[in-house]
């Protein structure tokens, strides 16, 4: 079998190859655990990820915001215009 045929899911690798005759289930073998094992880490890495990526936008939005106050304050500190710059604003 070449590399491209191999399964890696499905019910030709995830069933036991094999049941007790009451019906009880197999005891998983030795790849079902382990591919069991790498299912449980990856999806462990995916939230791991999600929630960094969240707590990163959260953070790049807080400094947006801070940015935004920052230069809302910048402006109402400015000084008034005076003399001919007062009356070109008000027409």
């Amino acid at each position: 079998m070449s590399d491209a045929c191999v399964l890696k899911y499905g019910p030709l690798t995830d069933l036991p190859d094999w049941s007790f005759a009451d019906g009880r289930p197999a005891p998983p073998l030795k790849g079902q655990r382990r591919r069991q094992r790498e299912r449980e880490e990856f999806v462990r890495r995916v939230v791991e990820i999600s929630t960094e990526m969240e707590m990163g936008l959260q953070k790049w939005r807080e400094k947006k915001e801070a940015k935004k106050v920052m230069e809302e304050m910048k402006k109402s500190q400015l000084l008034d215009p005076k003399g001919k710059l007062l009356l070109k604003n008000k027409k």
